[in-house]
């Protein structure tokens, strides 16, 4: 099979479980929240967590392996101006990303303790709740960005 094909394909891929998988998962949490119940917020932000380590995570290892692959394979220079606009747009996805992480586990965490003890969500998940919403739009927007690079690999500079 030709190597060009198994890495687009991968790359398309993994593109395209990260950028669903974030999606699917924002929208969850954003509905769960919205209830305002420990049950929900409990179960939804269990799933998320879970998704993010078996599909996430992964398709975000996989996606600059195969990018890489498929510059080496095409005979792009790794310094083409769209090529590292991308990287920088990646590198401000993932620093969206890792502290989103961190906050889900914590919502998740006093989510569960919430419900062990029968009481009210504590205030900390509504905090944790706006800075994981906030981080999510510069993390969206430049997946969105980075799709537009990969087709139309405009000259910038």
């Amino acid at each position: 099979m030709d190597p060009y094909l198994i890495a687009k394909w991968l790359h398309i891929l993994s593109s395209t479980v990260l950028f669903g998988t974030g999606m699917g998962t924002a929208f969850q949490m954003v509905w769960a929240m919205r209830t305002g119940r420990v049950e929900t917020i409990h179960s939804v932000s269990s799933g998320v967590v879970v998704a993010d380590w078996v599909f996430t995570t992964p398709a975000g290892i996989i996606q600059p392996i195969t990018g890489l692959w498929l510059v080496h394979l095409t005979g792009y220079s790794l310094w083409e101006p769209w090529l590292v606009a991308s990287y920088g747009l990646y590198i401000m996805a993932f620093a969206c990303w890792a502290p989103v992480v961190h906050m889900q586990i914590r919502i998740r965490n006093l989510a569960q303790d919430a419900l062990a003890r029968g009481g009210a969500l504590p205030e900390a998940i509504d905090r944790l709740y706006r800075m994981w919403f906030a981080l999510g739009w510069p993390a969206f927007g430049s997946m969105v960005a980075i799709f537009w690079l990969m087709i139309a690999k405009p000259v910038l500079w």
